[in-house]
């Protein structure tokens, strides 16, 4: 049996903004636990270059048939802000960003980007929006350089303007030493990262990324997260989806937990992470009675939560360190073997479980 401690490293300081005045100036919503304060109810929308918030979202409803996939969500995002939607495939977080890009309507609520009303049939206020979706959007048989270029026409750039901005894309994206290469040789890292650079060609005030690198290498997923990093440091509000939780600890100023649905909470990471209770978790591997091992240990005093799955346990604690014994003691006792024992202090990942009962990769 192997057993390790882990410890979340907090998220790169990438900003000299203070989230703490952040929270207190601006205001939000959400469809579960709010840790920002509640957005005003104005009955009228902020208009011209005097918006507050490039987004503002109001519990939007979407539904397909029986199934409710986005039921009242709200949030908002301003100016140089990074905001994630957090949550597992199937959460509803394509759906709220299908709603917000105008690409299909909601059965409830309303949308503002840059201070204008978004729907299906607002072709200025969509003007504002940059969407990198999940499926790729380019030309095989062109360049790169073709690609930006044409996606760059479609846009209304022409001429010398739109040289310039190609070249600042190719280089933010880092792909200017391939500028001259058919994209159908590119690998699929790169692809992705076109693909983003077609999404900001036209320097839009709200960014739109969801799940940016699914299906990517490494490499190709650092470069990605970097080009991101980049944008809100100047200026521009994006808007990112992603099921993994180094993303948007890494990435994001403000984190909204979604699960089916809904909101389940909001805020900046070390704000989500108080909703834990400061309690631990401890993940038992292994094989064996693991479904009598889980029903013995709900009955321990320093055992919150338990949730089981084919080749694990995943408990909420009280004093970990402590636990432990107790424990690894109760769950062989039962018939388990274990194989590894692990220690996780709280992170987005011990927040999800908390709200929702289950693991982010659930």
């Amino acid at each position: 049996m192997r057993a390790r401690e882990r410890a979340r490293k907090p998220p790169r300081t990438r900003h000299d903004r203070c989230q703490t005045d952040r929270a207190q100036r601006h205001q939000s919503t959400t469809g579960g636990q709010a840790l920002s304060t509640q957005v005003a109810a104005e009955s009228a929308h902020p208009t011209g270059p005097g918006y507050e918030h490039v987004l503002v979202a109001r519990d939007l409803v979407r539904r397909y048939g029986d199934l409710t996939a986005v039921d009242g969500v709200s949030f908002h995002i301003d100016p140089g802000e990074t905001y994630g939607l957090l949550g597992p495939n199937g959460a509803g977080k394509t759906t709220t960003i299908s709603i917000v890009a105008g690409l299909i309507p909601a059965h409830a609520g309303t949308v503002t980007v840059a201070g204008r009303p978004m729907g299906p049939g607002e072709v200025v206020g969509k003007r504002s929006i940059g969407l990198v979706p999940q499926d790729l959007a380019i030309y095989p048989e062109l360049t790169a350089r073709e690609n930006l270029a044409f996606f760059g026409r479609l846009q209304g750039m022409r001429g010398k303007p739109l040289a310039r901005r190609i070249d600042e894309v190719l280089d933010l994206i880092a792909l200017s030493d391939r500028a001259k290469d058919a994209t159908k040789e590119f690998s699929g890292g790169m692809k992705r990262r076109l693909n983003i650079g077609i999404g900001l060609l036209h320097a839009p005030t709200l960014l739109i990324l969801d799940e940016p690198t699914v299906g990517v290498d490494p490499q190709s997923r650092n470069a990605i997260l970097e080009s991101v990093e980049a944008l809100s440091g100047g200026g521009m509000a994006v808007l990112y989806t992603t099921h993994y939780m180094e993303e948007a600890e890494r990435l994001c100023d403000r984190i909204a937990i979604i699960d089916s649905g809904r909101i389940q909470a909001e805020g900046t990471r070390s704000e989500l992470i108080t909703l834990t209770g400061g309690l631990d978790y401890i993940r038992l591997t292994g094989e064996g009675k693991i479904a009598d091992a889980a029903t013995a240990l709900r009955e321990l005093a320093s055992v919150v939560q338990v949730v089981a799955d084919r080749h694990a346990l995943t408990l909420t604690v009280r004093e970990a360190p402590t636990a432990v014994p107790g424990i690894v003691t109760t769950a062989t006792a039962t018939g388990m073997t274990l194989s590894e024992v692990e220690i996780v202090r709280p992170d987005l990942e011990s927040v999800f479980l908390h709200l929702t009962g289950k693991a982010l990769r659930d």
